[in-house]
């Protein structure tokens, strides 16, 4: 009686509607429509009706979860697109990769980042053949601090990302490389993915794996200029970071190992600026001198070369923004002449 009087109050369409979802969610639930509310079924009914509403309360509950998640899905569907997109269109457009040219069909073109990976491990791979290839000596850093080799640690993991991304890279090598010593350690601490690098770590000397008049140790102190890189040679950097530098360390080092040395050429293509502290050095971090290194490699330019490794701070400068560059002291004697010239200005034109 209750029943007919709810249906008669609400409108049919609406009534049909309800019962389709209840009948819908009911069978998805294998629930005996008998048994959600049959009069027939008596008192058993009667104690299985509000176990139906729970029942149907949930299968909605769980269907907006499942929008949702498809919402999630398609948004991030939308936004891979859209990357994919920007990504085609920076430089001269796409660049289709083989098999996908106009010639003719071909296989489906792979997406661009796993070309990008799969290019870099086949350029370091290349690299590993023909060379040039690149040590890090790490026996000359010994005596290091745990804050200096957490320092190199870092310092590595940048050569490591700039040789990954170059498009000639070297071969990079760190040699006497051994478990227990603090720049093993944290190297395995501060890079994630260390075990992975592709590049050989060995704790024996780069003596031992290569022969000597393949070797060119590079140091700030050698009397020799390096002007050109040779794939043939094996070119080797002391592992030292700033603070732990002695003066002439490595030259003595290759000196005492009969090999030959070289320098980069910052005297030859650059100057030195004017700084209050009158500082000028040469000696840069193992980062900094691959970028070097890597960039001459690639454009055949010192110049280029070296605006891209060595930093104003080290108080040399390309000839061409010498002008440029002016000291501390310099500059807050123009601000304070400006400001003297405005207040004198301000004078003249303030009324007596």
């Amino acid at each position: 009686m209750e029943a007919g009087a709810a249906a008669g109050t609400e409108p049919a369409g609406e009534a049909e509607a309800e019962e389709a979802v209840v009948a819908e969610a009911l069978r998805l639930l294998r629930i005996e429509p008998s048994a959600a509310g049959d009069p027939s079924a008596g008192r058993a009914g009667d104690a299985a009706e509000p176990c139906s509403r729970n029942a149907l309360r949930k299968r909605r509950r769980w269907l907006r979860v499942l929008a949702a998640r498809r919402g999630k899905r398609r948004q991030e569907r939308q936004r891979r697109r859209a990357r994919r997109a920007a990504a085609d269109g920076d430089g001269d457009g796409p660049r289709p990769a083989l098999g996908c040219g106009p010639a003719g069909p071909g296989p489906p073109c792979p997406r661009r980042g796993r070309v990008s990976a799969a290019l870099a491990t086949e350029r370091l791979l290349e690299a590993r053949a023909a060379g040039p290839r690149l040590c890090v000596d790490l026996g000359v850093g010994a005596s290091m601090s745990e804050k200096e080799s957490g320092r190199l640690a870092s310092q590595i993991r940048r050569l490591y990302g700039a040789n990954r991304r170059a498009a000639r890279p070297f071969w990079l090598c760190l040699t006497e490389f051994a478990a227990g010593t603090p720049i093993y350690e944290q190297c395995f601490r501060m890079n994630d993915g260390f075990a992975g690098y592709l590049m050989d770590t060995t704790p024996e000397s780069y003596l031992d794996l290569f022969p000597l008049e393949a070797i060119v140790y590079l140091t700030p102190d050698s009397e020799n200029v390096l002007e050109d890189i040779d794939p043939s040679k094996v070119y080797v950097l002391g592992g030292l970071v700033d603070e732990s530098i002695h003066k002439q360390l490595t030259l003595r080092r290759a000196r005492e190992q009969r090999l030959r040395t070289a320098r980069l050429p910052i005297r030859e293509f650059m100057v030195r600026a004017p700084n209050s502290r009158n500082y000028h050095s040469e000696t840069l971090a193992i980062n900094q001198v691959f970028d070097i290194l890597s960039t001459y490699y690639e454009t055949r330019s010192w110049p280029a070369a070296l605006r891209a490794g060595v930093s104003s701070g080290k108080g040399y400068v390309l000839p061409d923004t010498a002008d440029q560059v002016q000291t501390p002291q310099s500059a807050t004697a123009a601000q304070g002449n400006a400001l003297f010239r405005g207040e004198e200005l301000h004078r003249q034109e303030a009324p007596a």
